[in-house]
């Protein structure tokens, strides 16, 4: 081999060994120089402030919930925790942080809130450092090692939303950069990291209108609703003919009955009044009961009432309880004087005699008057007859009607 040659291949074989070097030096894995390791579980809820805000909402002034388990796997004191608001998703270190535009975590009444994990050990005694915008730190002198994964709960209130810098640009991303410290100022004797993530969203606004309702029925039954319970169904009310359960008789009383459902959101609920006339045969009549009284046998009598009539002395078992029960909330409905007493029965329609029941609910000396959900009223009918009541074919027709105010 001539020299030149020789020459040549000693200089590509220093290349090609440069070469290989600088491939090495460039995969070997260089390790985090302060030993950090990963804290893991981490998240970030933005929470509403008030009834006002939704968490996310661009500018908010709303909380920020922080949840996360810190290694802490050497073991070491952690006295400051950072939590550093940045545009970029980057570890801590010599990455630049931007802070998100119009963000605010220096406002009046920003405090923090620490929350203990499950084991009662955790995130006390931390103090809030907001003098920084953009940054958050909690200190603590406590001498007291947080144990390994250990889960950590901090919610910062009063934190202002970043905003959005563009007005088609509907949402804005921003991130958190959580660095936990031995040292109390957060700058130095760094333990774990991570970053979270969140994101502000213009709310989607929903608008709906209650207008004022009114829903009142009547008839011979009036049935719940098969698919939600104890809620009346007026479209399936049966509208026939109210026959009484037997002939008329001066030995014993004929009873029959009919319901009617109301709800309403007025105000000030709604009364039901009865009109009409007593049953009648052509010219004859059947005495109506203008007083609440008893039934007696032999004596003309047509009365109704709102109740569960009981078995005794001179009276007859007809009638149950308004159904759903008036509980003073969302059921006020109930049987007015005159006509909420078992086995006392009255038929008035004179002037300011014929309202049977309201949505007031009375609870001892309370009152509570106002809308009402659907109830299913009962109305008891009774007829007695002396011996001498001629005979016919006896009617009525009698009208409810439901008045609500508003």
């Amino acid at each position: 081999m001539n020299k030149q040659l020789k020459t040549t291949s000693i200089k590509r074989l220093i290349s090609t060994a440069l070469l290989i070097s600088v491939l090495l030096v460039q995969f070997i894995p260089v390790s985090n120089a302060n030993g950090a390791t990963q804290i893991v579980n981490r998240s970030l809820t933005l929470k509403a402030g008030d009834s006002n805000t939704t968490g996310s909402e661009p500018g908010a002034v709303v909380n920020h919930a922080y949840s996360f388990t810190v290694p802490n796997v050497g073991g070491g004191v952690i006295k400051s925790i950072k939590f550093q608001y940045c545009l970029t998703a980057a570890d801590v270190g010599a990455n630049v942080c931007v802070m998100p535009t119009g963000l605010d975590t220096t406002l009046s009444g920003a405090k923090v809130t620490a929350l203990l994990n499950a084991t009662g050990t955790g995130s006390g005694g931390f103090a809030l450092d907001k003098s920084v915008n953009g940054t958050l730190r909690l200190n603590r002198a406590a001498e007291t090692a947080i144990p390994a994964d250990t889960p950590l709960t901090f919610e910062f209130e009063n934190i202002k939303n970043p905003t959005e810098t563009t007005p088609t640009i509907l949402s804005q991303t921003f991130f958190v950069r959580i660095t936990t410290y031995t040292a109390e100022d957060s700058l130095s004797g760094q333990i774990d990291n991570g970053t979270v993530a969140a994101s502000t969203n213009n709310g989607i606004d929903l608008q709906g209108y209650m207008p004022e309702s009114l829903v009142f029925c009547t008839g011979k039954t009036v049935p719940l609703t098969v698919t939600v319970p104890n809620v009346p169904d007026c479209t399936a009310a049966d509208d026939s003919e109210v026959r009484f359960n037997q002939l008329f008789s001066p030995t014993d009383t004929a009873t029959a009955t009919s319901q009617m459902s109301a709800s309403t959101n007025a105000g000030s609920g709604y009364v039901i009044t009865v009109n009409g006339p007593t049953l009648m045969s052509g010219t004859n009549s059947i005495s109506a009961m203008t007083n609440m009284e008893q039934t007696l046998h032999g004596v003309s009598q047509f009365g109704l009432n709102l109740r569960a009539n009981t078995v005794a002395t001179s009276t007859v078992a007809v009638g149950t309880e308004v159904a759903s029960a008036s509980n003073g909330t969302n059921f006020k409905g109930q049987a007015l004087a005159g006509y909420n007493t078992v086995d006392r029965f009255k038929f008035n329609t004179a002037a300011g005699q014929n309202d049977v029941a309201n949505s007031a609910y009375v609870d001892g000396t309370t009152q509570t008057l106002g809308g009402s959900d659907a109830q299913i009223f009962t109305v008891s009918y009774i007829v007695n007859v002396p011996g001498s009541q001629p005979a016919g074919s006896y009617t009525t027709t009698l009208t409810y009607i439901c008045t609500p105010t508003f």
